[in-house]
């Protein structure tokens, strides 16, 4: 009865064996064998170059007095007729943000008593101005004309728009430069590049500003600006895969 059993259960596994054979052969990952499968790392860069297209001019107001409410309060006046002057001159409220403010103490060692006093106070209103490159001098001179008593700096950049375009072209380059490199090592080494494994970037807007100045003279000449370009630029680390 046993024996029976026995020769049963050979058939049975000889009957498995066959139909495991009869399978089609199962594979995983690419086409390529894993062994031919090579990787490639390489940098690029790119940059791009504009005018500018924005301009910002930061001036302040300045006052000093015997008291603080005193500073304070000719700042305060200087700085709304210097803005009522500015929406003369076209340039928009939202176009003058407050940039710095502040009214402190000022101090000096009384040359008697060697003691350090209180001799007056000062109040400074500082305002951001965001203009186009060609109105520049116009508005120095009409917030200067007007209550400003600081220029503190002119520069010239780009708009949010510009700066997105000028960036996906130096990322296009950036790219197209990886891929050079990544081309002529591969056939150094006998490999083909099939494709982007990973791909990250870096680099981004480059604040160049290029500014000269004319300031007003005592003739009462206009200020004026010659901006320079602005540069965009862009780097990428692209891992590239390859095959012999």
């Amino acid at each position: 009865m046993n024996r029976r059993l026995g020769i049963g259960a050979i058939v049975i596994a000889a009957l498995l064996l066959l139909a495991g054979c009869s399978a089609p052969l199962q594979t995983t990952g690419s086409d390529a064998p894993a062994e031919s499968q090579r990787t490639i790392s390489t940098s690029g860069s790119g940059e791009v170059s504009a005018d500018a297209d924005r301009a910002i001019v930061t001036v302040a107001v300045t006052a000093r007095a015997d008291s603080a409410e005193a500073a304070r309060e000719s700042v305060a006046a200087n700085a709304s007729t210097m803005r009522e002057a500015l929406r003369g001159a076209g340039v928009d409220d939202d176009a003058v943000t407050t940039a710095a403010y502040r009214v402190r103490a000022i101090s000096d060692v009384d040359r008697k008593t060697e003691q350090r006093e209180i001799v007056g106070y000062e109040a400074v209103h500082a305002f951001r101005i965001e203009t186009t490159p060609d109105a520049a001098g116009t508005v120095v001179d009409t917030a200067v004309g007007n209550g400003a008593s600081e220029v503190r700096s002119v520069q010239f950049t780009l708009t949010d728009e510009t700066r997105a375009e000028l960036r996906e072209e130096a990322l296009e380059r950036a790219m197209s430069d990886a891929r050079a490199d990544a081309d002529v090592i591969a056939s150094s080494a006998d490999l083909t590049v099939t494709g982007v494994k990973s791909a990250a970037t870096g680099g981004g807007h480059a604040p160049a500003y290029e500014v000269r100045a004319t300031a007003a003279d005592s003739g009462g000449a206009p200020t004026q600006f010659d901006a320079g370009s602005v540069t965009v630029s862009a780097t990428v680390d692209v891992t590239y895969t390859a095959v012999e």
